[in-house]
């Protein structure tokens, strides 16, 4: 019986450019830049003349503009990504940034001509035939009326921004990118990633050697990336300010279409439950034999040697999955598998981490991984097949709804590892390999809301002191880092010095400001629609498939609701964190019954 060998699930991007590559990167700007000036020319000054079939035309044209430019930029954003050392690479990146930049300068009297439309005439605009894929787009597009620039300032603030934010984000991928962590018995450097993995040995010296290893190769560029976080910081200070958004979080919460004081709760709800986390860790410290966790142990398997598992193995463990809860879910997710949407192997200079490009959709998604082998990269296969069958059913709602708000587009790939993780416990044959499940079920909710809030309070941080102070030094970073770990971890876990730094790898941070609550916000609504359906068995599954199709063509709040979730519920987040708690008792029960057949 064959097997497939990671390394050889490898993405085919040409779908992308019709088969021709750079070439084809150019014809597609080409035709969008030539169509962005015939729609400048005819409809520039004239926005508020439109009448409803007018208006559906514009939308149309700047679909297929939009579509276009979305080609050309996956394209060359997916092949950065796994080889950011090759410069044709960059230079293509950089190439298609420039031009997309340009198409978009063209663009921006529509968006601002529309926001300048008084609210009955864009309700009675909105009513026109035509505007089904579009009509929320329309309307979320005016939310940001008050923090818009007049239109030459929109251009240099657009045109600036790809020698400015967009260029420092990129010298932060090469960066890290390039990081090496020696580690002793390995024949040579390896990638930080697969470093970082090691982390869930059973062997606690072991552990520590590879954080001290992780620290040290972090050290040599660790004062350029702290110089591009600063740069970053500086930067969004100036947009928040010219744009005059109240706080560092506005902007992000504008755009996931959540108020300031609904984050806000959240996040003190949060932080006001640290004691699940810290419990859990307090146990864990029990089954691993120590008085008191250090920062490296936190991931360690409590289970001994964690077994390996191949690449058809975990393709099948997911599939199968998927297709217990809906076939629909189990033919998309196929697709990604038969269809080379997957790049999964470890490569230098490819970029750490997984995620989903949505790509756009007239194409299809594409899934990164970097694929070690280990239990918790089936669960992180699952997650972004998540993500790509919520783009892939939402696809009929075209390039400008497919995109749900952040805070809603983790729901679908919480659910998939939910499902997966459901099989693998099903399938556990032993207490310890129970526990072992149960146990990285808990610490996927904790690395996903508990710590990302955490996170989210070291971002708060950062930016107020920057906005305060100034310019931030290494040491300075790593003090809010350490402040921010420790008020999430108190007693339970030592934060080691060497973890001051472990900040600077984090992309988020650079490429996304705000974005890492809404995982959080993900994982506790994706946990309720999860309990919803338990409660309702196939009665919901038309449901769930009926929300990822909607795409981000309604409310987060209406989304929720065709789940039968109320986001506006007070104690919604309560209730989420609930859920959390009782992953946490399951966890306990097992540990309790494995340390007592211990003795």
């Amino acid at each position: 019986m064959s097997t497939t060998a990671p390394e050889d699930v490898a993405w085919d991007l040409e779908p992308l450019v019709d088969g021709e590559g750079e070439e084809g990167v150019a014809r597609l700007l080409d035709d969008a830049d030539r169509r962005a000036a015939a729609f400048a020319d005819q409809h520039a000054g004239k926005v508020g003349e439109l009448d409803g079939p007018g208006l559906a035309a514009a939308i149309a044209e700047l679909s297929g503009i939009a579509e276009a430019v979305g080609r050309a930029g996956s394209y060359a954003q997916l092949r950065f990504s796994v080889d950011t050392a090759d410069p044709a690479n960059g230079a293509l990146l950089q190439k298609v940034q420039e031009r997309a930049t340009g198409i978009e300068t063209k663009l921006l009297f529509f968006e601002l001509e529309w926001a300048a439309l008084d609210d009955d005439r864009v309700e009675e605009l909105l009513a026109a035939d035509g505007l089904d894929t579009a009509r929320h787009h329309l309307r979320t597009m005016r939310r940001y009326r008050p923090h818009l620039l007049s239109e030459p300032e929109e251009k240099v603030m657009a045109e600036k921004a790809v020698t400015g934010r967009e260029a420092w984000a990129r010298l932060f991928s090469e960066v890290t990118s390039a990081i090496r962590v020696s580690l002793p018995q390995a024949e040579e450097p390896v990638p930080l990633d697969v470093a970082l993995s090691g982390l869930t040995s059973p062997d606690r010296d072991h552990r520590a050697t590879i954080a001290r290893a992780v620290t040290e190769a972090l050290q040599p560029t660790l004062r350029i990336r702290a110089y591009i976080f600063n740069t970053l910081l500086a930067d969004k200070a100036t947009d928040d300010r010219l744009r005059r958004y109240p706080t560092w979080i506005s902007s992000r919460n504008l755009a996931n279409e959540a108020s300031d004081e609904s984050v806000a709760a959240l996040v003190e709800s949060v932080r006001g439950a640290y004691e699940i986390p810290r419990r859990w860790y307090r146990l864990k410290a029990r089954l691993l034999g120590l008085d008191r966790l250090a920062d490296y142990d936190r991931m360690a398997s409590v289970a001994g040697q964690e077994p390996e598992i191949g690449w058809d193995a975990a393709r099948e463990t997911v599939l199968g999955s998927f297709a217990d809860f809906s076939p629909t879910l189990a033919d998309g997710a196929q697709r990604f598998f038969d269809e080379r949407w997957i790049d999964a192997p470890v490569r230098p200079a490819k970029r750490g981490g997984a995620f989903c490009a949505y790509t756009v959709p007239s194409v299809h998604p594409y899934v990164l991984l970097n694929w070690t082998s280990k239990r918790r990269d089936v669960l992180t296969l699952a997650h972004e097949l998540g993500h790509g069958l919520h783009a892939y059913l939402a696809i009929d709602r075209g390039v400008f709804e497919q995109h749900t708000p952040l805070t809603v587009c983790e729901t679908a790939s919480v659910f998939g590892e939910t499902l997966v993780f459901r099989r693998l416990l099903d399938e556990a044959e032993s207490p310890e390999s129970r526990l072992s499940l149960l146990a990285e079920n808990i610490e996927g909710s904790i690395a996903t809301v508990f710590r990302q809030v955490a996170m989210n309070r070291f971002e708060e941080l950062v930016h107020t002191a920057r906005r305060e102070g100034g310019e931030l030094s290494v040491e300075h970073f790593g003090e809010l880092w350490a402040q921010s770990q420790e008020e999430l971890l108190g007693d339970a876990v030592e934060v080691t010095e060497g973890y001051r730094g472990w900040w600077s790898y984090v992309p988020h941070f650079m490429h996304t400001p705000g974005y890492v609550y809404a995982y959080a916000y993900g994982q506790l609504l994706a946990l309720s629609v999860y309990g919803r359906y338990l409660e309702e068995g196939e009665d919901f599954v038309p449901r769930y498939l009926e929300m990822l199709a909607a795409g981000g063509s309604r409310s987060p709040e209406d989304l929720a609701a065709i789940a039968g979730l109320d986001l506006a519920d007070p104690g919604f987040w309560g209730k989420g964190l609930d859920l959390v708690k009782g992953q946490l008792e399951q966890a306990e029960a097992a540990a309790e019954e494995v340390l007592a057949q211990r003795g």
